[in-house]
């Protein structure tokens, strides 16, 4: 299906008057929305065979699991700030395809472990050297420190996304606080 071209207004050059700090939060706001689509239109799968071969909710358990270690599903959820049976749910297939391993917690035999087996590392391994290739692709006439601002400025802007989830909720306006 053909696309066209989302336009929108570039932010303004200058000035911090609430005119012009309200057109750049309303481009922001623009920006995200379409990164959001397009990335979970494309799901950033990288390039080649391997594009589009592993979901988000997969390569972000697995990516955990290889970064922090072998952990239990409480301490996968609240690391990921999802629930535990969300968890469990985005496992099971990770486990009935072997790219994670069961086992017995080591001083809790009652207690379950994820862990990430061989295939596991090795299935991550092939889908982040894809996804590399992708980010190196679309980013291919940036210049490093660009690459380097913009990665610290999306991982700046993931956090506070993140804060405020973990936030408790405003009271709702018209409302006073108990």
């Amino acid at each position: 299906m053909p696309t066209t071209p989302d336009v929108t207004t570039a932010p303004p050059a200058s000035g911090r008057d609430a005119l012009s700090d309200s057109g750049l939060l309303d481009a922001l706001q623009h920006q995200v929305a379409l990164f959001a689509r397009r990335a979970e239109q494309t799901r950033l799968g990288g390039v080649g065979q391997v594009r589009n071969s592993m979901d988000r909710a997969a390569y972000l358990l697995l990516n955990r699991l290889d970064k922090e270690g072998p952990m239990g599903v409480k301490a996968l959820a609240a690391g990921m700030g999802i629930d535990s049976s969300t968890v469990t749910r985005q496992v099971a297939p990770l486990v009935d395809t072997g790219l994670v391993k069961r086992t017995s917690h080591p001083e809790d035999g009652r207690a379950v472990v994820l862990q990430l087996s061989p295939r596991g590392k090795a299935r991550l391994e092939e889908v982040r050297s894809s996804r590399r290739q992708l980010m190196e692709l679309l980013t291919e006439d940036w210049a490093e420190e660009e690459r380097q601002t913009f990665c610290t400025l999306l991982t700046r802007f993931n956090e506070a996304l993140s804060a405020r989830m973990a936030a408790p909720a405003p009271p709702a306006q018209g409302t006073s606080p108990a």
